[in-house]
């Protein structure tokens, strides 16, 4: 097997969320590749097949949850080897995510989240029921350059609003990209509270993560 064959084998073992096939392939492919390179021409491309996939309605949450554990489950064989050679996964930003205060639902975020790890970024997931002023004293504990506000009811949307507010007051609000995503948010309400951005699905958030931040930074 060539290497670009291992590569493809891997991307299709972990869209398909085949743990053991995966972590097999990349076992094999380790005698002749770099981790870097099966993360980089392996892995993100499955995830990234896998968020488009998911965003389109082509698979169910299941399915990308199988995937998720799939690229998990061969992280666990390639970070020891790159640490080992002083390896790591260049870092394109970091986040911090959680979903609001009185709010505890966190599939959405936990998908996001991962996406946006596979994607390059540095997450601090900080769970769920989170206050405006938790997600901004970890933004700044970390020098974050996003904040993500997941809520999906709408008792719980207004409180997307305070952390911008909490930005405002402590003159911050310039400082961070702020994100907001979940079940009862919309465009519209993100456009309401000055969110600089908002991702109907896991995917587009990444994508407006990666979009952001790139202009911010002038790429």
């Amino acid at each position: 097997m060539t290497g670009d064959e291992a590569l493809k084998g891997i991307e299709e073992a972990i869209v398909s969320g085949d743990k053991e096939r995966s972590s097999q392939l990349v076992e094999e492919a380790l005698r002749e590749i770099d981790s870097l390179t099966i993360i980089q021409r392996g892995m993100m491309p499955a995830m990234e097949m896998v968020g488009d996939r998911f965003s389109h309605g082509e698979i169910y949450l299941p399915e990308m949850l199988m995937a998720a554990e799939a690229w998990n489950e061969v992280m666990t064989l390639l970070k020891p080897k790159m640490l080992a050679a002083g390896e790591s996964v260049a870092k394109i930003g970091t986040v911090v995510i959680g979903t609001v205060q009185t709010d505890v639902h966190e599939i959405g975020k936990n998908i996001v989240a991962t996406l946006l790890g596979t994607a390059g970024f540095e997450v601090h997931d900080l769970g769920v029921d989170i206050p405006a002023s938790k997600f901004i004293g970890k933004a700044e504990e970390v020098d974050a350059d996003i904040i993500a506000a997941s809520a999906i009811m709408t008792t719980t949307m207004t409180y997307q609003r305070d952390i911008l507010e909490h930005l405002m007051a402590r003159g911050l609000r310039d400082k961070y990209i702020v994100l907001v995503g979940g079940g009862v948010v919309n465009q519209k309400w993100a456009d309401e509270i000055g969110a600089d951005g908002y991702g109907e699905t896991a995917a587009d958030g990444v994508r407006v993560a990666k979009e952001l931040l790139t202009r911010r930074k002038g790429g």
